[in-house]
C-alpha cells in the first residue's frame, strides 16, 4: 500500500484551534484569505497532492534522474505534473501579489506544501527552491532585478537554486573560492564550481536562476569576503525574452541514498569561456546576509519535509497494520490470526508515530504563524515579539521535525517487519528519503548551536524566559478531565526552565554550552510539542462538551471520534513520550569534559 491522503481534518482543525488562521486574516495584510477560503483551498490542494504528485513517487524513486550531455533528465511523470503544479498557482500562494503571487500567509502556504512534501518529497525540492530564492530577491533584488526574474519565478515558469557549497567549503561557507570579476558594463564573469546543488539542472521550467556566493577580487577572507549573484541558465533580454544559454552547465549528479528523482549536481561555472554571466545582488560583500534569508526560509520549509515524511510513512504503517495478518491478539479465537494492529507493541508504535506527527505539525505551524504576524502586523511591539518567537522556533522545526522523520519512518518500517527491509512495500523509500533531511540547510548540530549561542541571548534571555513563564502557566488552564497531561507538562516545563538556567549561568563557558546543546534542542522541542498538544486537547474538549464543531451544528458522531482521539493522543505524548526529556538532562549539563577526554588514538583503540 503506497497511497496517500492528505490529513486535511487535523490541517483545519490546526489551523482553527492551535495556531488561528483568524489571529491572521485579522489582518489588513491577510483580510482576503477568508478561513472558509483557505479550508476549500486546502482540501483542493489536498486532492491535488494525493492524487496527482503521489502517484509519481514510485517511479522517482526507480526511475531516478540522470545526465545526458549537458541535461538532466527527470523521471517522465514529472514534467506532466508540474505542469499542472503551475496552471494550478500552488507556487504563488505565499509570494506578492505585485509579481503575480497569492499574498496568502505563510501558514496557509505550508499547509499546501506539507501535502506536496507528502506526496512526492523528491519534486517537492524544486518548489522549495524556489520559493527561497524569490523570497531572497523580494528582500535583496534590486527594482530590475525584481521586475525580471519574479514575476516567472513566482508563477513556477523558471525555477532557483540556492548555490553554496564547494567540496572544501559545507558549513564553513567563508572557504568558498568561486570568483566573480567585473566585465565592465555592470555585470560579472563567475567561475568555479559548485555541488549539492538541488536541481541544478532540469527540464521542468524554462529558464534556472541560480543565486550564487562568489568572491571578488578585492573580498576580503571568511564570510565577510563573499558576495552574491543571479547567474541564469539562459540570459534574459530586455523584452524578457530568453536569449543565450549561459557558461554553466552540470557535470554530474550525486548518487545518494535517497530523494533519488531531485538531481543533486555538481556545477560548472565559466568552464567554456571567460566565465558565466553573473548579476551582483545588493552590496559587495553582503551576499551572506541575502543567502540567509533564503536559507531561514527553506529552514523552517526542511522541517515541514520531517513532518511530511513521517505523515506518508504512517500512513503507510497504519494501512499495512490493518491488513497483515500475523499471530494471536487479546480477543481472538484459538487458531485466529490477528491483524497486527492488535498487538501492544504495534499500537505503542502508531501511536508514537500519532503523537509525534501532531506535535510537530502544530510546531512548524506555529513557527509559520508567527512569521506571518512579524510580516503583517501593524503593532511594531506585535511584530518585534513574533520575529524574535519565529527566530526562536526555527532551529526547533528544523532539527527536531527531521530528526523524528528519520526514527518515525524508521519505526513504519519496523511495523512492516520483514517486508518493510524489501523494497516492493515502498516503506524503505521514506527512511532511505527522510534521511537527508537533518542534513543540508544546516545540519542539526548546527541548529542547536544557533538555539543555545543565538536564539537564547535575545534581549539577555528575557524574551526565551517570557516564553517559557507562558508555558509554564498554562497547565493551570486545563480543566480536572485533562490532569494527566498537565502534570507532565507542568514537570517538562520546570525541567526546561532549570536546563535554560544553567546555560545561561555557564555562558562564559561556551563549549561547555555547546557540548550539550543538542540534547537540550531536544527536551525543548519535546516540550513545547507536549505545549501544542495540550492546547489541541483543551480545545477538542471543550468542543465536545459543547456538543459543538464551533460554528453551532451538533457534532457529528465522526468529529467527537476525532477529537476525542486528539486527547487520546495529547495524553499518551505527555505520559509516554514527554518523560524521557528527564533522561536528557544529564547530557545537558555534562559538559564537555569526556567528549575531549580521548584522544584520536583511544577513540580507535578496541
Amino acid at each position: 500500500m503506497t497511497d496517500y491522503t492528505a490529513p486535511t481534518r487535523d490541517i483545519r482543525f490546526v489551523l482553527e484551534h492551535v495556531t488561528p488562521i483568524g489571529d491572521l486574516t485579522a489582518l489588513d495584510a491577510y483580510a482576503h484569505a477568508d478561513p472558509e477560503l483557505v479550508f476549500g483551498l486546502l482540501e483542493e490542494a489536498g486532492r491535488f497532492s494525493s492524487q496527482a504528485i503521489a502517484p509519481t513517487n514510485r517511479d522517482g524513486d526507480a526511475d531516478g534522474a540522470r545526465v545526458e550531455g549537458d541535461e538532466v533528465i527527470l523521471p517522465g511523470s514529472f514534467k506532466r505534473v508540474y505542469d499542472q503544479y503551475v496552471e494550478a498557482g500552488w507556487g504563488t500562494l505565499q509570494h506578492p501579489t505585485e509579481f503575480g503571487g497569492g499574498g496568502f500567509p505563510l501558514t496557509v502556504a505550508n499547509a499546501v506544501k506539507e501535502t506536496i512534501n507528502s506526496a512526492n518529497l523528491a519534486f517537492s525540492l524544486g518548489p522549495l527552491l524556489t520559493t527561497g530564492a524569490v523570497y531572497l530577491l523580494t528582500h535583496h533584488g534590486s527594482d530590475e532585478q525584481k521586475q525580471t526574474y519574479l514575476p516567472k519565478m513566482v508563477t513556477g515558469e523558471w525555477s532557483g537554486t540556492m548555490n553554496l557549497t564547494e567540496p572544501q567549503a559545507g558549513s564553513d561557507v567563508g572557504a568558498v573560492t568561486t570568483k566573480a570579476v567585473p566585465a565592465g558594463d555592470g555585470s560579472y564573469r563567475i567561475t568555479g564550481q559548485k555541488i549539492y546543488i538541488t536541481f541544478g539542472e532540469h527540464q521542468l521550467t524554462d529558464n534556472i536562476i541560480h543565486l550564487v556566493l562568489a568572491r571578488l577580487p578585492d573580498a576580503p577572507p571568511g564570510t565577510k569576503g563573499i558576495s552574491l549573484f543571479i547567474v541564469p541558465k539562459f540570459l534574459v533580454n530586455e523584452d524578457g525574452s530568453l536569449g543565450e544559454r549561459n557558461d554553466v552547465k552540470v557535470v554530474s549528479l550525486e548518487h545518494k541514498l535517497g530523494i533519488h528523482a531531485s538531481p543533486t549536481c555538481v556545477m560548472a561555472y565559466g568552464e567554456d569561456g571567460d566565465g558565466a554571466v553573473g548579476y551582483l545582488v545588493g552590496e559587495p560583500h553582503t551576499g551572506m546576509r541575502g543567502m540567509f534569508t533564503m536559507m531561514n526560509d527553506a529552514r523552517l520549509g526542511v522541517g515541514i519535509q520531517g513532518l511530511a515524511i513521517a505523515e506518508r510513512a504512517y500512513q503507510q504503517a497504519l494501512a499495512y497494520a490493518q491488513e497483515r495478518r500475523q499471530g494471536r491478539g487479546p480477543t481472538s479465537a484459538p487458531g485466529e490470526q490477528s491483524p497486527i494492529i492488535e498487538h501492544a507493541d504495534i499500537r505503542r508504535m502508531l501511536l508514537t508515530q500519532k503523537a509525534y506527527i501532531e506535535a510537530m505539525r502544530g510546531l512548524c505551524y506555529l513557527n509559520a504563524h508567527a512569521l506571518d504576524l512579524a510580516h503583517g502586523s501593524t503593532d511594531a511591539v506585535v511584530r518585534e515579539q513574533q520575529q524574535k518567537l519565529a527566530d526562536l522556533l526555527t532551529p526547533l522545526s528544523k532539527a527536531w521535525c527531521t530528526d523524528l522523520g528519520v526514527e518515525l519512518t524508521s519505526l513504519a518500517l519496523q511495523i512492516h517487519g520483514g517486508m518493510g527491509y524489501v523494497e516492493e512495500t515502498g516503506v524503505a523509500q521514506h527512511y532511505r528519503d527522510a534521511r537527508i533531511a537533518p542534513i543540508y540547510e544546516g545540519t542539526n548540530g548546527i541548529q542547536a548551536l544557533d538555539l543555545v549561542g543565538r536564539k537564547l541571548p535575545y534581549d539577555g534571555g528575557s524574551f526565551v524566559k517570557g516564553f517559557l513563564a507562558d508555558l509554564a502557566a498554562f497547565p493551570d488552564e486545563l480543566p480536572d478531565s485533562l490532569a494527566s497531561i498537565a502534570t507532565p507538562l507542568r514537570e517538562g516545563v520546570e525541567l526546561l526552565q532549570d536546563l535554560t538556567d544553567w546555560i545561561f549561568a555557564h555562558r562564559e563557558e561556551p563549549n561547555e554550552v555547546f557540548a550539550g546543546a543538542t540534547p537540550y534542542l531536544r527536551v525543548f522541542a519535546t516540550v513545547v510539542g507536549g505545549w501544542l498538544l495540550a492546547k489541541g486537547a483543551k480545545a477538542a474538549q471543550d468542543l465536545l462538551d459543547a456538543g459543538s464543531d464551533g460554528s453551532g451544528a451538533t457534532l457529528a458522531r465522526d468529529d467527537a471520534d476525532y477529537l476525542e482521539a486528539r486527547i487520546v493522543t495529547a495524553r499518551f505524548y505527555a505520559e509516554q513520550l514527554l518523560p524521557q526529556v528527564a533522561g536528557l538532562a544529564g547530557a545537558v549539563k555534562a559538559g564537555a569534559g569526556d567528549l575531549y577526554a580521548l584522544s584520536g588514538d583511544q577513540l580507535a583503540s578496541r
